[in-house]
């Protein structure tokens, strides 16, 4: 008997509030985030509630869906396991519910919901870890939907917010003219929290105004920089790197062998400090690498930090420029391949990015609850129907 979209997000309750001096956020179980999300459509005529809805497409992506057909197929034959029965949505029913409602709020609740569970998990760090080793680090990194199109035909662009430690996407935003740079900004103030937080980005963000938002937030950068801050980056190459401290790094893996050596130099008093607002250190990246016989590649990366040498020593620098591009693999990657995003066909108005954010949702709740594949975490739920509501008991 198919299942009831109603019945179904009633059997999940929010999560129980966690002790200890967390944020009132997190409290706040996806069920009743999405509460706050107001309903498009008129009270007349309405068959299906709007949360039910919102509560059934991420449990579809979750078992492998990426169309309104098949999270439709998915809601429909939902087992009794579930303790439920009755009629669910049609894939009309979720293109046109899902097409209409507030991006902005579905955005706004899903963040809500996933920094409360990161705050959580953040509470959980083991006894002895430093106050620089716990720090948030958070990577700003932007994506195209290519399947997608958005005003004036351009495939629409979006910005996301990475947790490095945790592998959680915090936040979306959509980039307005298709200009990444100045959705930085935006997507830093969909936070509830930013003090003592770091941000780490590509060159494409080494921006002035870029450093300065973290600060007035009381937060800090950790910056790329490349051709687009040529001056800045002449400085950095002058520095006197061969007298200073550093660290070395070699692994091997894929068929190729990589060495990395990072030093760090303190600013003050440099012109590359009143180059750059903020600016405390500069690191430089040496790395070389080797596939098979072929003969080895070197490039040469310099970064900025907001950071003094009691924010974080060079080791943990090194972490956190190499932590940046996990985002890539973590988040992206796995929207493009696993969730299959690249071959979406569904591109038009907010359409597209509500997808990314359902992706971006179930991708949360199967890290949340221990599950380092993604791929195997959504072969378990297709399998077996019931892991799904499992799961979002546990995140």
């Amino acid at each position: 008997m198919p299942a009831s979209a109603s019945s179904l997000s009633a059997s999940l309750p929010a999560s129980a509030t966690v002790p200890g001096p967390l944020s009132a956020a997190d409290s706040i179980g996806l069920v009743q985030a999405l509460k706050a999300v107001p309903d498009p459509r008129r009270r007349r005529g309405r068959r299906h509630g709007l949360q039910s809805v919102l509560l059934l497409a991420p449990q579809a992506v979750m078992a492998g869906a990426s169309s309104w057909v098949a999270i439709a197929q998915w809601a429909a034959t939902a087992p009794q396991a579930l303790g439920v029965c009755g009629a669910s949505p049609s894939a009309a029913t979720f293109r046109r519910v899902l097409a209409a409602v507030d991006i902005t709020a579905v955005e706004a609740a899903l963040t809500t919901w996933v920094t409360g569970r990161q705050a959580r998990a953040r509470a959980q760090q083991p006894a002895g870890t430093t106050a620089a080793a716990c720090r948030t680090v958070l990577a700003v990194d932007g994506k195209t939907l290519r399947g997608s199109t958005a005003a004036g035909g351009r495939p629409t662009k979006l910005v996301c917010v990475y947790d490095h430690a945790h592998q959680l996407v915090l936040t979306q935003v959509a980039v307005p003219g298709g200009d990444e740079v100045a959705a930085f900004a935006l997507a830093l103030a969909a936070l509830p929290e930013l003090a003592d937080v770091l941000v780490t980005a590509d060159a494409l963000h080494c921006q002035r105004g870029h450093a300065d938002f973290p600060a007035t937030r009381g937060g800090h950068y950790l910056f790329t920089v490349k051709g687009n801050q040529p001056l800045l980056r002449q400085e950095l190459r002058c520095l006197p790197w061969a007298q200073a401290p550093g660290t070395r790094r070699r692994g091997t893996g894929h068929g190729r062998t990589e060495s990395r050596s990072i030093k760090v130099i303190d600013l003050d008093g440099t012109d590359a400090q009143a180059l750059f607002p903020g600016a405390r250190r500069a690191i430089k990246v040496v790395r070389r690498r080797r596939v098979g016989a072929r003969k080895p590649s070197v490039e040469i990366v310099y970064a900025v930090t907001s950071l003094d040498h009691r924010g974080a020593d060079c080791r943990l620098l090194a972490d956190w420029l190499q932590g940046h591009w996990a985002i890539e693999n973590s988040a992206h990657h796995v929207r493009d391949v696993t969730q299959r995003e690249d071959a979406s066909r569904i591109r038009l108005g907010a359409g597209p990015q509500l997808m990314a954010a359902l992706r971006n949702t179930a991708t949360n709740i199967a890290r949340l609850t221990g599950h380092a594949n993604i791929a195997a975490a959504q072969r378990t739920a297709a399998w077996s129907p019931t892991a799904i509501t499992e799961a979002l008991h546990a995140a």
